[in-house]
């Protein structure tokens, strides 16, 4: 395995991410990952702030992304780089509010997805941390405004009247927002759950 010279790192600057992600494929050498993941330090870096609130996690988790990403990209082929890494982030930052909220995260679970966790014990097959993993990328997968409402209140336990301050939207935005969202998410975990089963 060749090693790049990064003295001459800037060289590889007009290779767009997916010509990066294609020379790691071709040779699996991480350094081709190194200068793609470098690209977007300082997004994932805004990303773990906006949701964590913590320079010192936030830059902790960074790194601990990128372990991931080198990790999952050996295991299969990524498409859509940049749309995939922030998704991996986000997930990882939920992860991290859901361990420092264990009751919060619990709320979520007994409002969110108390038949589909009933469902899974009867079947024996479903452990709790399976099913909060399986939440958080359920979570991650609605759209922005549904997200944001249900983390701001289920994980960080703001009332409408923060919620409509903190994102802008109307009370009735809000409400609906949570009310569709948490419908949506019972259908995704729905359809996880029938696969895994």
């Amino acid at each position: 395995m060749s090693t790049l010279n990064f003295v001459n790192k800037d060289s590889y600057s007009h290779l767009t991410d997916q010509e990066l992600l294609d020379r790691f494929y071709a040779d699996h050498n991480n350094d081709w990952l190194g200068l793609l993941l470098e690209r977007y330090i300082l997004l994932l870096l805004g990303v773990c702030m906006k949701y964590l609130k913590n320079e010192e996690e936030a830059k902790d988790s960074v790194q601990q992304i990128f372990l991931k990403a080198i990790t999952e990209l050996n295991k299969y082929k990524v498409t859509y780089f940049r749309s995939w890494i922030y998704t991996v982030a986000r997930n990882h930052c939920l992860m991290q509010l859901r361990n420092r909220h264990g009751k919060s995260s619990a709320a979520i679970s007994e409002n969110l997805a108390a038949p589909v966790e009933e469902t899974a014990g009867e079947n024996n097959h479903m452990e709790k941390d399976h099913m909060l993993e399986l939440m958080t990328n359920s979570l991650a997968e609605l759209n922005q405004e549904q997200n944001q409402c249900l983390i701001l209140f289920y994980l960080e336990k703001k009332s409408y009247q923060e919620i409509t301050e903190n994102t802008g939207f109307t009370l009735m935005q809000v409400k609906s927002h949570i009310q569709n969202g948490k419908r949506n998410l019972k259908i995704l975990l729905d359809k996880k759950l029938n696969k895994s089963s």
